[in-house]
């Protein structure tokens, strides 16, 4: 009776083993359902996604070039200002009062060279006389020889003198220059997009190794543009003039138009990551509604490719036969032959997340298998299909 039981077991058991195999053999010859497509032209646009964030291109941060509290401030963060306004006042009445010194020190050089010219006019004058009489021998030698020495000091001094006066005038225009820099003005039209100082604290000016205080940060809301890093793996296929599209954080749904402007020559190690970037400068072209600031993350997706259409077919179609040992990678597609699915090489180019370009292997105008995947997967060349109608 046991013996009986363990034969029935294992009948059942071979019997539900054999399932699959009879199914996939009866399976085999029956027609396989796929989905086709013809060869079409498509405009395939290759791209490479990088991050950053916006920056102003024109922006400068003003900073003062003189020591000195700050008296007055004339703006507020976020007005507008133009070039050559005037912007904020440094407490200018130590300068005031070296610019006056310095003005009586070149009035005193002046008088002491007019004074300077009347003695060498009047000893000049002194020696005419007393040359006529040495010539015939009323004066003594010491006496001639003393009047020449005074003349000739007298024109040392008037050379000092307007030495000196060259050297007032010099510390005058420095003592009217410190004047003017009190008075800071825009170097250019744009926004005040920060205010670091206020009334009454002390402007710091910059010395060697040493950076002064930071008054204002001005910057021209036209000249917004992103600076992303791109990766060096991808940085050969970015050219100067290619296509952009970038999208700020703050507005995920309104991406921004672009074009390349800048390629850095030299790869750095950005923060936070640990291969080799690439700058890239992307003007933006056309924002939109979008409201930009300075300092927002962005994402760029920069074409690579031309707009050009190109013939395609679905990306999913195209399978791949590898052989790692003799390095050898094939691409092929199946085609719809009256029913037969056969095997076809073809040569490959660009794709984007949707399609792929053909450059040879195909002709126009012939149906390629393109799913569904659970079919292609398996499909061999030669086998039955029946094309799946469009609902």
């Amino acid at each position: 009776m046991d013996v009986k039981k363990i034969v029935l077991l294992i009948v059942i058991m071979l019997g539900v083993a054999s399932i699959p195999i009879l199914n996939e053999n009866l399976g085999s010859g029956g027609a396989k359902l796929v989905e086709i497509s013809e060869l079409s032209e498509q405009i395939i646009r290759p791209s490479i996604l990088a991050s950053g964030k916006l920056s102003h291109d024109e922006e400068v941060r003003l900073s003062s070039e003189v020591i000195g509290k700050v008296a007055s401030i004339l703006i507020e963060e976020g007005d507008s200002v133009v070039a050559g306004q005037l912007v904020l006042r440094v407490d200018d009445q130590n300068f005031v009062a070296a610019l006056q010194q310095s003005e009586a020190q070149v009035r005193l050089s002046k008088i002491d060279i007019e004074r300077q010219t009347a003695r060498i006019e009047n000893l000049g004058k002194q020696w005419k006389r007393k040359n006529a009489l040495f010539k015939q021998g009323m004066v003594g030698d010491d006496e001639f020889d003393n009047l020449s020495h005074q003349l000739k000091q007298a024109k040392i001094d008037l050379k000092s003198s307007r030495e000196r006066l060259l050297q007032a005038e010099a510390q005058l225009e420095q003592a009217d220059d410190r004047l003017r820099k009190t008075q800071i003005t825009s170097p250019l039209s744009g926004i005040v997009t920060s205010l670091d100082i206020k009334v009454g604290e002390t402007a710091i000016a910059s010395a060697t190794n040493i950076p002064g205080s930071t008054l204002m940060t001005i910057s021209n809301p036209k000249s917004i543009y992103t600076e992303v890093l791109v990766d060096e793996a991808d940085v050969a296929s970015i050219a100067v003039g290619q296509k952009a599209e970038i999208v700020a954080i703050a507005y995920p749904d309104k991406p921004m138009e672009g074009v390349v402007r800048f390629i850095a020559s030299t790869a750095k190690v950005a923060q936070g990551r640990q291969g080799l970037s690439f700058t890239v400068k992307i003007d933006i072209t056309e924002h939109g509604e979008v409201l930009l600031h300075p300092g927002m993350s962005c994402r760029a997706e920069i074409f690579s490719g031309s707009d050009l259409a190109l013939p395609t077919v679905p990306i999913q179609a195209i399978l791949i036969d590898e052989d790692l040992s003799e390095g050898r990678i094939e691409h092929y597609v199946f085609i719809s032959d009256d029913g037969i699915a056969r095997k076809s090489i073809v040569e490959v180019g660009i794709s984007d997340d949707e399609y792929q370009e053909i450059i040879s292997g195909l002709d126009s105008g012939v149906k390629i298998i393109t799913g569904p995947a659970k079919e292609l997967r398996h499909l061999k060349d030669g086998d039955d299909i029946t094309i799946e109608e469009d609902s």
